[in-house]
């Protein structure tokens, strides 16, 4: 497995592999469709940590770790991602990722990053100012020493890619429907498709699940024509993320996600 395989491995898999979705077209704010609140009812799981399997072809190559906590009503999101065993010696990958939306509006609120892949280690911090119209990013390079400043307009509620996933589940999820938002992803604003495509009977380490299958599509991004993913939900009130696939040829094949455990505490 080469550096640049592992690497674009751990950056599908940190962020649930929605961010391959981000489009390199910055689409007006005012002319970005609005997103859907949670539906009525719906609460989100907190505490509650979700732990996978990432699977590379025929090998465990990593583990993808999310933590889920409600505080004062915003819902804070921490994932992790590591390489194991052979990957590990090769090129050893320990990204953590953050995120915060509020439950009631599923609106973002901020996202962080802090990358160490191999010589690499770079932290990147992504807040979201509503009234003012604007998202503002500031990256350090930890090696480097360097930092990056910049800021971007925004509609009035956007999720970003590692929200995203836990804002879906919020929303009806019906074969043959469609799940709208608004994903914020380097300084770009991009409306993604959540299609329902189909229930399915998902087996996985952590029990045998009846789901959904929906596929992520944007009209745009860096991965347009080269890949497809899929998320299956439990077809149940919970809407809880048991399988994600991300099958992308040109660049490494398939990588599955396989729920091993979900703890409430």
């Amino acid at each position: 497995m080469t550096r640049r395989l592992t690497r674009r491995f751990f950056a599908v898999a940190a962020t649930l592999a929605l961010s391959v979705a981000g489009s390199t077209q910055q689409p007006s704010p005012a002319a970005a469709p609005a997103m859907a609140a949670p539906q009525p009812g719906y609460t989100f799981a907190s505490p509650q940590t979700l732990t996978f399997t990432v699977d590379w072809r025929v090998f465990t190559a990593g583990q993808a770790v999310f933590r889920l906590e409600n505080v004062n009503g915003q819902m804070k999101v921490t994932a992790t991602a590591d390489t194991l065993g052979a990957v590990n010696m090769l090129y050893p990958v320990s990204d953590k990722y953050q995120s915060s939306f509020d439950e009631r509006t599923g609106c973002s609120a901020s996202f962080s990053k802090q990358i160490q892949e191999g010589r690499r280690k770079v932290n990147t911090d992504l807040t979201f100012n509503y009234a003012a119209g604007k998202q503002m990013l500031f990256e350090r390079n930890l090696i480097k020493g360097n930092t990056k400043q910049q800021d971007a307009p925004i509609p009035a509620c956007v999720t970003d890619s590692l929200s995203a996933i836990f804002y879906a589940a919020s929303q009806p999820i019906v074969v043959g429907q469609n799940i709208t938002l608004l994903l914020a992803d380097s300084m770009r604003v991009v409306p993604v498709t959540m299609k329902a495509e189909a229930k399915e009977e998902i087996k996985t380490p952590a029990g045998t699940f009846q789901t959904i299958r929906v596929q992520p599509t944007a009209d745009a991004g860096i991965v347009k024509n080269r890949g497809n993913i899929w998320i299956w939900y439990t077809d149940d009130a919970r809407h809880l993320p048991v399988q994600i696939r991300a099958h992308l040829p040109l660049v490494f094949g398939t990588i599955t996600f396989h729920l091993q455990s979900v703890e409430s505490k």
